[in-house]
């Protein structure tokens, strides 16, 4: 080549590993800044445009984000100084590069919401020479409001290049044998650490509005899939396990039954030892740390309960990164 020709970086290949974003701290316009970030999506609301944005900046946003800040901040970890969420992210991406053990692959991971942002990963990526590049939202049940969405930013990044890589996105791993084992895995060993035997063990999904059920999406029935071949992997009866939808948002009827109406319920019916997993999110965030962790235990506790347990995502444990490092194995097929 001539010697004033430019860089030709390596061809190599990237791993991006997508979830949902977390704020950059719980003061009120962090707050605001991902919350507007995250709530302007339409694919996570799909309330006609012009009627949410009267709603999401005369009400929502003046009033949620001091709210939220101090939810955050019960879970906020004080030695890092930033969310679970994403100190846990880097060190899955951290740990899968290094279970790759490849010079030809490049492992980053990106948020959709807030950052490290998934366009900065894709450029990081790219800067690297990383000629094709694997998507993998790490949501094991899909969704419009997840999965999605996730790969729209994505493609939403590619569209500013001239020069673009090749892509692959990874599917949903619900009813993957490598999930379904470390989920299973992971539960008998969190029970076995218990003081007492559940009664029942509650398997907590984030929610969904029903009309999005209604229009197609898959969601729901994944959900209850991956609660069904985990009760057969434990070799449980159908009367151990149960399904729920938490997190809902706003008047409309979401995914039921809501796990906060189960918790006050279960104690009134004689069940007052549970435990409660939540198979739908990967890693540890506000909403299992805070919602199911905190307020939960008060909601069951409070209503009779005497006994409870929440039993961690997968996380960046030995069994979560199997089951990440079997997904991009699998999709990476023909690359490398």
């Amino acid at each position: 080549m001539p010697a004033d020709h430019p860089r030709i970086a390596d061809h190599k290949v990237g791993v991006l590993l997508l979830n949902l974003g977390t704020p950059d701290a719980t003061d009120y316009w962090s707050m605001r800044r991902y919350l507007h970030e995250f709530l302007s999506d339409a694919r996570v609301i799909e309330t006609p445009k012009i009627i949410w944005w009267f709603v999401l900046n005369l009400i929502v946003l003046t009033t949620r984000p001091s709210k939220s800040g101090a939810l955050y901040d019960k879970i906020w970890d004080r030695e890092a100084n930033d969310s679970p969420l994403r100190v846990i992210s880097k060190s899955q991406a951290a740990q899968l590069q290094a279970r790759l053990d490849d010079e030809r692959v490049v492992v980053d991971f990106g948020m959709r919401y807030g950052n490290p942002s998934t366009e900065a990963g894709i450029r990081r990526l790219k800067e690297q020479g990383c000629d094709r590049i694997l998507f993998v939202p790490l949501y094991p049940q899909y969704s419009a409001t997840t999965t999605a969405t996730a790969n729209d930013k994505a493609f939403e990044a590619l569209m500013q290049m001239r020069w673009q890589p090749a892509v692959r996105t990874a599917p949903a791993y619900f009813d993957d044998d490598a999930y379904v084992e470390a989920l299973a895995g992971s539960i008998t060993e969190e029970i076995g650490k218990l003081d007492f035997e559940p009664e029942l063990v509650v398997t907590s999904y984030h929610g969904m509005p029903m009309s999005y059920l209604l229009a197609g999406d898959p969601y729901h029935c994944q959900c209850f899939k991956t609660s069904r071949l985990v009760a057969e992997k434990l070799g449980w009866g159908k009367d151990r396990v149960k399904v729920s939808f938490q997190s809902r948002f706003g008047p409309e009827e979401w995914l039921k039954p809501y796990t906060d109406e189960l918790l006050e319920e279960l104690p009134g019916k004689g069940i007052r030892k549970i435990a409660v997993v939540a198979p739908a999110f990967s890693v540890d965030c506000l909403e299992t740390l805070e919602e199911l962790a905190i307020t939960g235990r008060e909601q069951f506790m409070e209503a009779g309960g005497t006994d409870y347990a929440y039993l961690p995502c997968l996380n960046d444990s030995p069994r979560g990164m199997d089951v990440i490092e079997a997904v991009v194995r699998r999709e990476l097929g023909g690359w490398i």
